[in-house]
């Protein structure tokens, strides 16, 4: 695992777009190169208490997560994503990136390598919720995002993480 001083990191913010809530307190955070091909992310992310956790694609529908933040890290391939919904950003990643991505972002791939894969965690091993453009109780997932409390650790960098650097009690 490369250093966190030695790692770039990207952020992003985005506002509610009428149909993905996003999250206006925390940012969404891209480490990129995080990791290498010695490591073993789900070891890792188990060590710091990011759980329940699986290897996979990613939808390609706007989704998100009104209840959990979770942490995406590219295990294979490349891809690019579109985050934040129809307003948001479109980001490339690639084999080592890693995604923080807080509770209400809406996230979606737009397209890949056929060897992409990411494995996704949750803080605590948290169940978490799929919610789309179209759900109908946006203020009851709005309040969720909003009691959805940080994680007692970075996800790759344990307790003194950069992840607290960006993320704070709201």
């Amino acid at each position: 695992m490369n250093r966190s001083e030695d790692i770039q990191i990207r952020t992003l913010t985005f506002e509610d777009d009428g149909k993905i809530p996003n999250n206006q307190d925390c940012a969404l955070l891209i480490y990129k190169n995080a990791f290498t091909t010695k490591d073993q992310p789900r070891a890792i992310l188990k060590e710091n208490n990011w759980s329940n956790a699986w290897r996979g694609g990613v939808f390609s529908y706007h989704h998100y997560h009104s209840n959990s933040h979770e942490v995406l890290v590219v295990d294979g391939g490349s891809g690019e994503l579109h985050m934040g919904g129809e307003s948001g950003s479109k980001i490339k990643i690639e084999f080592g990136d890693v995604l923080i991505i807080p509770a209400g972002v809406g996230h979606k791939l737009l397209n890949s390598s056929r060897d992409f894969a990411v494995i996704g965690a949750y803080p605590n091993g948290k169940s978490y919720d799929l919610c789309t453009e179209n759900e109908s109780n946006r203020e009851h997932l709005r309040d969720n995002i909003k009691n959805v409390s940080l994680p007692d650790f970075d996800p790759v960098y344990g307790e003194n993480g950069p992840l607290f650097e960006y993320w704070e009690e709201a």
